[in-house]
């Protein structure tokens, strides 16, 4: 079976084909950072519009890549949420226009499912039940998978995301966007145990990551103290970086020793960190599993992800019919037996 993947959820345009749901023929990428870079984040308005002007060439130029025309195409598959509403509008209406043309099925896909499937094409079939920590810039959560397609929430963020705290954190530094690979990049110099920051502790008792006192604390310290030379920037970014891995590593092992999985799953945006890799690494030694890991052009948004996790629901005859639009707060959380969202769901028609 052959899947068309549309992925337009927030500032990447992607189109990717993919046969059998693990098969990678092709996956393009059109980043907006440099279009977005002088305002330090994405503005939605622009977002979308150059999504609009994008969307067309991408998708021709993965089926040029692939080798296949628009009617060797099975199915589509595209990002219905969550993400920004504008953007993921443009993918969820070109790909129903499409399937529609073309009469074949189309499936809405979950964004941060299609990350937990981001590992399929370079890693060994994953053994269930699995551990899967989702980290970028708009999402922080620890998923465990008993069985493939079923998924239960043991952590989520209760702020910022873990990549938003990079990019925050990047700006108080001084240094551009995105923040990530800038922090990365000059943590490199620094020693991380020149500056200590205490993590965050959750009243209620769940296991979930809270971003926003980390980042105040690096905000009290930039105007208590002189940071002012590189060496103290590095020593900063390299403290600030540690303390984010450690917290989510630790969270992760922890929960790991009590739930068994088979597979560690490492995978978004964050997961080109390769602190954070190494630190997974050593956590899935001590507990004897495999730690699963993107490559970097399959850990940021991509299409061929979102291929992927639709072809296995229309593998298990799961369809989306031509009501189905853009849904900003799609959860993924199919074994809690806590409501998706606090209060009614926001949806907007197309």
């Amino acid at each position: 079976m052959l899947v068309l993947g549309i992925e337009s959820s927030c500032d990447e345009t992607a189109a990717a084909v993919v046969r059998d749901g693990h098969e990678m023929l092709s996956s393009v990428i059109h980043s907006q950072i440099e279009l977005h870079a002088e305002y330090g984040g994405v503005v939605p308005e622009l977002a979308s519009r150059e999504h609009l002007g994008r969307i067309e060439t991408m998708v021709r130029e993965a089926l040029d890549k692939a080798g296949v025309s628009l009617s060797q195409i099975d199915a589509i598959a595209v990002t219905q949420g969550p993400g920004l509403i504008g953007s993921l509008l443009v993918g969820v209406c070109y790909a129903k226009a499409l399937a529609l043309g073309l009469g074949i099925p189309i499936i809405g896909v979950n964004h941060i499912e299609g990350h937990v499937y981001s590992v399929v094409f370079e890693n060994p079939p994953v053994e269930y039940p699995a551990l899967a920590l989702i980290v970028s810039g708009g999402h922080t959560n620890l998923f465990f998978v008993p069985e493939e397609g079923k998924y239960k929430v043991i952590s989520r963020t209760r702020d910022d995301a873990a990549g938003e705290a990079f990019d925050k954190v990047a700006k108080m530094i001084g240094l551009g966007y995105p923040g990530g690979p800038a922090i990365e990049k000059l943590a490199l110099n620094g020693d991380k145990n020149k500056i200590r920051f205490t993590r965050a502790k959750i009243s209620d008792g769940r296991p979930d990551f809270s971003f926003s006192g980390l980042k105040t604390a690096v905000s009290r310290y930039i105007s208590d103290n002189a940071v002012t030379d590189e060496q103290d920037k590095a020593d900063l970014a390299a403290a600030f970086q540690h303390s984010v891995v450690d917290t989510l590593v630790d969270t992760m092992e922890r929960q790991a020793r009590e739930l068994k999985p088979k597979t560690l799953i490492v995978a978004g945006g964050v997961a080109c960190n390769l602190a954070l890799r190494e630190a997974a690494e050593n956590a899935a030694k001590r507990l004897g599993v495999p730690a699963y890991f993107p490559s970097k052009h399959l850990s940021t948004d991509n299409a061929a992800m979102i291929a992927a996790a639709g072809s296995y629901h229309l593998s298990k005859g799961k369809r989306s019919d031509l009501s189905m639009t853009a849904d900003v707060t799609l959860r993924l959380q199919n074994l809690d037996t806590e409501p998706a969202v606090a209060g009614k769901r926001k949806r907007y028609r197309t």
